[in-house]
């Protein structure tokens, strides 16, 4: 990871630039997230929109030089955690797809992910991506300069387990600049009070993976694909924010909806 660094009042608006293009882009989505289409039209659809507007996607390429990720968005369906491929594989009726998006844009990354419900799900799964979706509400009011890093992680947690969903501990959110990923990592499970010291200037994602069953992980042998040891569903919902001398703000919104917000 690139080293930590506050960000500039500049850099901060140019990175809610490169995060409202982000959030315009799961709004392009949308309405192609229904049954019988397939995964890779949707990158194909992602990867358009994001070029139209003079980015780049951040993921083409990422990673290890002999296995780079080779999409746009990361798609991830059922009880695929992240970092799924996409595939000619069609989206079913009660299929969830979690999908993470990040574009390169004036010389700085934005990066969020939001879980799409396909048709009508199952009540258990359409309770796990309320309660994925609760727990980064969670996960940013725990944000305010002086807290620290494990109070974000407890909220999370506590919310979650309370609810007997199991929360994800091998992947987490990160800083984020210039850089995709910089310094400090972010756990979504801690201990209140422990951990770095949040300062006004922080910009960084939280992202937590929540779990229909138990918590654990299985990489599979593409090298980029994560799911769950027990084959249950898992949903994930993360932005990007900058810590103010208030609490927080949240970078991955369309401009006109962090305008409305300030």
């Amino acid at each position: 990871m690139a080293k930590m660094s506050l960000k500039t009042p500049r850099e901060i608006e140019a990175m809610r630039r490169a995060g409202a293009l982000v959030a315009e882009t799961f709004e392009v989505l949308e309405p192609y997230v229904r049954p019988g289409v397939s995964v890779q039209e949707l990158d194909a659809v992602a990867e358009a929109f994001i070029r139209s507007r003079g980015a780049v996607p951040a993921y083409v390429g990422y990673g290890p030089r002999h296995n780079p990720f080779p999409a746009t968005i990361c798609a991830s369906i059922n009880e695929v955690i992240c970092h799924g491929i996409p595939s000619p594989r069609k989206l079913r009726e009660g299929d969830i797809i979690g999908v993470d998006i990040g574009v390169l844009l004036g010389g700085v990354y934005g990066d969020a992910c939001y879980t799409y419900t396909v048709g009508n799900v199952a009540p258990s799964v359409r309770r796990l991506v309320e309660t994925a979706r609760d727990c980064l509400t969670a996960g940013l009011e725990a944000v305010r300069p002086g807290a620290h890093m494990g109070d974000i992680g407890a909220a999370i947690q506590q919310l979650a387990e309370g609810r007997g969903f199991g929360v994800v501990r091998e992947y987490t959110g990160h800083g984020i600049g210039k850089h995709l990923h910089e310094e400090p990592t972010v756990y979504h499970h801690g201990k209140a009070g422990s951990g770095l010291e949040l300062r006004a200037g922080m910009v960084f994602t939280i992202e937590p993976m929540i779990n229909l069953g138990r918590r654990e992980t299985r990489l599979l042998p593409d090298g980029w694909t994560v799911v769950t040891a027990d084959g249950k569903p898992s949903a994930q919902f993360e932005h990007t924010l900058v810590v103010t001398p208030q609490g927080y703000d949240v970078l991955t919104l369309p401009l006109k909806k962090a305008a409305l917000a300030q």
